[in-house]
């Protein structure tokens, strides 16, 4: 059995640099395109047919991006990991433009299950992207503003006496407008939309629609005693996102099977989409490298019958102030190395057969494992492993790095994991 591999703190450090380059999933799009432009992939336009020849290819569509290694022969199987680049936070509705008490506000969407406590006296940026109007028609463009323009303050404790025996009880319609001027201040007098026609530069006219969210402006960093743990946001599922690319990177260019990377949009309100794991585009790209690889439908199934796809997302670390909310024979510990998530009920797509050979390739790398395992008496989420499972019909493992306070807009892990997990997608995708 190896020696169990060092980790290697620096990691941490890149994957917070990832972060806080990623604020929404169009610029975690953005980001991973130029680590792997810069690692000399090139992009394949969707509309067109893709390159035959060996080579580092990918394919974007909004918040998502397919990555692979195209092999110089036939593809006789893929290694595939999917992972996602959304994150659970408030989104900024079509007309948000309202003013309450002499204070102007933006309407916010929650999207996905966050946290709310989590979005209260922060301050929040805006990032995203925007639909501007061209003589040449309707142009996507990424807007991202880092500065502290909004704040949705909590209500004092002493007009909310209850709140030390009740808990805090928020409505996501009425108390979770984020604050941004005072009335009559000429500072947003022509609105947000008149905010994104200044920083893009174009008339307010031009702006047709956005997909824009506010961000939390606290930088990533390592925190604790010796920088021990990652304090970041986004971290499910940035922090997935960057393990595949960087194990794209790391995984020999001659692998036996196709490598391929996959990060979705979408996941975290159910992944049916255009750009979730729930709609067709990873299935589309397989078909496409396929035929760029020279074989046909038939032979693609047949290399599909062969693969693997590791589910790539992040697991619950067992909580030190609520260890009771845990199974308590699976203990899950903050840098204890990538975690193997099973469900009886198909909430994660794990069985005996992808458990077995994803811990063979970690115990072949020296890479430290666990189990995760939720409590019999609790719900448990879920991933894109099972739907990807059931599209693809290949063998499908769910794994991922414990932390805490998943879903908050700010999240905690160990500064030692994303070294592992790295490892672990270039040990999977090698294949």
């Amino acid at each position: 059995m190896p020696q169990t591999a060092a980790p290697d703190r620096t990691v941490a450090d890149e994957l917070c640099r990832f972060i806080d380059d990623s604020p929404s999933p169009y610029h975690a799009v953005a980001t991973a395109a130029a680590l792997l432009e810069a690692a000399g992939f090139e992009e394949a336009p969707l509309d067109q047919a893709l390159p035959t020849g060996a080579g580092g290819r990918y394919v974007r569509r909004g918040g998502s991006l397919v990555a692979w290694r195209q092999p110089a022969g036939a593809v006789r199987s893929f290694r595939i990991v999917g992972a996602h680049t959304d994150s659970p936070n408030l989104r900024i509705k079509p007309r948000p433009d309202h003013v309450t008490a002499g204070v102007r506000q933006l309407g916010v969407e929650v999207y996905g299950g966050a946290l709310l406590n989590s979005w209260l006296d922060r301050d929040l940026g805006l990032s995203g992207r925007v639909s501007v109007s061209t003589p040449e028609g309707p142009e996507l463009r990424l807007v991202r503003i880092d500065e502290p323009l909004l704040r949705v303050p909590q209500l004092a404790i002493h007009l909310d006496r209850d709140i030390s025996t009740d808990g805090l009880k928020l409505n996501p319609q009425t108390h979770l407008a984020p604050m941004w001027d005072l009335e009559g201040d000429r500072g947003s007098g022509a609105g947000f939309s008149g905010l994104l026609a200044e920083r893009l530069d174009v008339g307010a006219g031009d702006i047709l629609a956005w997909d824009v969210m506010a961000h939390d402006l606290t930088p990533s960093r390592r925190t604790g005693v010796d920088g021990v743990f990652v304090s970041a946001p986004r971290l499910d599922n940035l922090c997935s996102s960057f393990a595949g690319l960087h194990g794209l990177l790391d995984a020999p260019a001659d692998t036996p099977s196709v490598p391929v990377v996959c990060l979705y949009d979408h996941e975290e309100v159910g992944s049916t989409s255009a750009t979730g794991a729930d709609g067709a585009l990873l299935a589309s790209v397989l078909e496409r490298i396929a035929l760029a690889g020279g074989i046909d439908r038939a032979g693609l199934h047949a290399a599909l019958a062969g693969s693997l796809c590791v589910s790539a997302d992040m697991a619950h670390a067992t909580h030190p102030n609520y260890a009771d909310r845990h199974e308590p024979e699976h203990p899950v510990a903050l840098n204890g190395g990538p975690v193997v998530k099973v469900n009886a009920n198909q909430r994660y797509a794990s069985d005996a057969e992808s458990i077995g050979i994803l811990l063979q390739a970690c115990a072949d790398a020296g890479i430290p494992t666990q189990r995760f395992v939720t409590r019999t008496d609790l719900p448990c989420g879920s991933t894109i492993g099972p739907v990807t499972a059931a599209r693809l019909g290949i063998p499908t493992v769910d794994v991922g790095v414990a932390q805490l306070a998943m879903h908050s807009a700010r999240e905690l892990c160990g500064a030692d994991d994303p070294s592992w997990y790295v490892a672990t997608m270039a040990a999977a995708l090698q294949g």
